[in-house]
Parts: structure tokens; C-alpha cells; sequence
């Protein structure tokens, strides 16, 4: 799909224009063994169903359903899939040292038009060896995916991508929604932020909910895509989500409504 030696097309554009990042070109799996990978696809869906679930909570679970783990090994793991519970900010998703937290800009607010309001995250993607981290940026008012972007890294570079090309596309909003992960908290995301003249906002520690549109997405896109393959490589993973991601905004009916509405209302299911 991508050649390193095609005349006047580098790597480098070639991956902007599918959507990768470069560094997922030259993916490798993740130095996990088979049993830490199947522990990790097995705590990534017991997440989206209990994401209050702390390293105690979660292995206590894995231990109920007879695997023979200990928190420690837990902790590692859900760092190195960069999962918060509701209560606490492991590893991955603590700000970047020395970088400035911004307040929540959306309690109480009316979000009852697009560009209003973006939001942007990142998940876990499973791998029949390995695995990868999936970001978008997502109107908050029409529920669709703005731009998106799959990186074997947590570095702020394939979030900033996506930003880009978001932005390019549709201009900037008026606020940029975010957790205070170290990869949102990064001079490289919150200059081009400040660059566009937006409003920064960002969650409350801990607080999943605060970004409770793209947490929906996740669950649709792993039970829908995800979960129902093994991918092998970088490029069938970009494949898989562009075809999923095709759909959620062009055939597949969600919660976005057609009339003004507060950006907080009823959690119910998907």
C-alpha cells in the first residue's frame, strides 16, 4: 500500500494521505507475550462495560473469571493501554509535566450547532500481535468523526495530525474539548490551539463523562469493527477503522439530534 521508494511522493505524504501516521508504517508488534496481549483485549472490553474499574477492581475481575493475575502485572498493563478509571490518571494520560491544565469550558453550555464544539481522544487497538492507538476529532454537535489518525506511539505528533487535517477541512471550532492526557497537555497541541484563537477546554481529572460522546464512540467502533478481527498490521487496522469510521458518519444513525441541545443531558445506552 505504501512504497519508500516511489518518485515524488515520500513516505511521509504517502501516510498523510491514508490517514497514518508514519511512525505505524514501520510497525512492529509490541514486545508482549501472548498471555499479556490476551489479558489486555480482555480488560480493554471489560472497560468500556465498568470504567470505574481501578487496577484492585479490574483484578479482581480477571482473577473471578479464573486467570491468575496479580495487580501489579494489571497496573503495567493498563498504563501501557493508556486506560484512566473515573477516579484516577494513570501513567499515559497524566499532563505533560509543566504544562497548564485548562478549565472545563462546557458545563451548562448549549451546543446546538456545528464547529461549536470538538472533542478529541484516543483508545487502544488490538492487534493479533501487538497494538496500536487510535485518535479523532469529533464534532460534539453532529456526533461525526472530523479526522483521525493510528500511531504505535503516545506521542503528541499523530494527535496534532489529526488536528491539522481537521481544521483544514472544516476551520477551527470554538472549542476544543480534551482530558488532561500528556499528549493534549503538550506545547505541540495547545500551541496549534492557541495559533487558531479557540477556546481550550479540558476535562475534569478523572472524569470520563466529561467527554461522553467519543467514549460512545469507542464502544460502537470496538464491538462494531474492532472485537470482530485480528489484524496483523498497520495497514489493515487504517483499513478496518477508515471503513467503519466510512460508515458511523455517512450510514449509521446516532444520538446527534437535529434540534438545540444542552451539552449535558440523560447518559442512556448508545
Amino acid at each position: 500500500m505504501i512504497e519508500s521508494n516511489l518518485p515524488g511522493l515520500s513516505v511521509g505524504k504517502q501516510c498523510a494521505l491514508l490517514s497514518i501516521s508514519r511512525s505505524s508504517f514501520y510497525y512492529e508488534p509490541k514486545g508482549e507475550s501472548e498471555m499479556n496481549l490476551d489479558l489486555m483485549r480482555l480488560i480493554d472490553k471489560q472497560f468500556l462495560e465498568t470504567p470505574f474499574y481501578g487496577v484492585r477492581q479490574m483484578a479482581w475481575h480477571l482473577r473471578h473469571e479464573n486467570h491468575l493475575v496479580n495487580e501489579k502485572r494489571i497496573r503495567r498493563l493498563m498504563r501501557l493501554m493508556g486506560l484512566m478509571p473515573i477516579y484516577q490518571k494513570p501513567t499515559p494520560s497524566k499532563a505533560a509535566k509543566g504544562h497548564m491544565i485548562y478549565p472545563y469550558l462546557l458545563r451548562g453550555l448549549r451546543v446546538d450547532r456545528p464547529n461549536q464544539v470538538w472533542c478529541a481522544d484516543i483508545t487502544y487497538l488490538p492487534m493479533r500481535r501487538g497494538f496500536l492507538y487510535l485518535v479523532t476529532i469529533m464534532d460534539w454537535h453532529t456526533r461525526k468523526v472530523l479526522a483521525w489518525r493510528i500511531s504505535n506511539t503516545l506521542e503528541a505528533g499523530f494527535c496534532v495530525d489529526a488536528l491539522n487535517e481537521a481544521m483544514h477541512t472544516f476551520g477551527p471550532p470554538e472549542i476544543m474539548n480534551t482530558d488532561q492526557g500528556s499528549q493534549f497537555t503538550s506545547f505541540a497541541w495547545t500551541d496549534r490551539l492557541r495559533g487558531s484563537n479557540l477556546r481550550i477546554s479540558m476535562d475534569g481529572k478523572g472524569r470520563f463523562l466529561d467527554n461522553i460522546f467519543v467514549e460512545r464512540l469507542w464502544r460502537s467502533l470496538k464491538y462494531e469493527c474492532v472485537y470482530l478481527h485480528a489484524w496483523e498490521t498497520g495497514s489493515e487496522a487504517k483499513a478496518g477503522v477508515r471503513k467503519w469510521i466510512d460508515f458511523y458518519n455517512h450510514k449509521r444513525p446516532h444520538a446527534a439530534t437535529k434540534s438545540s441541545h444542552s451539552a449535558h443531558f440523560s447518559m442512556g445506552p448508545i
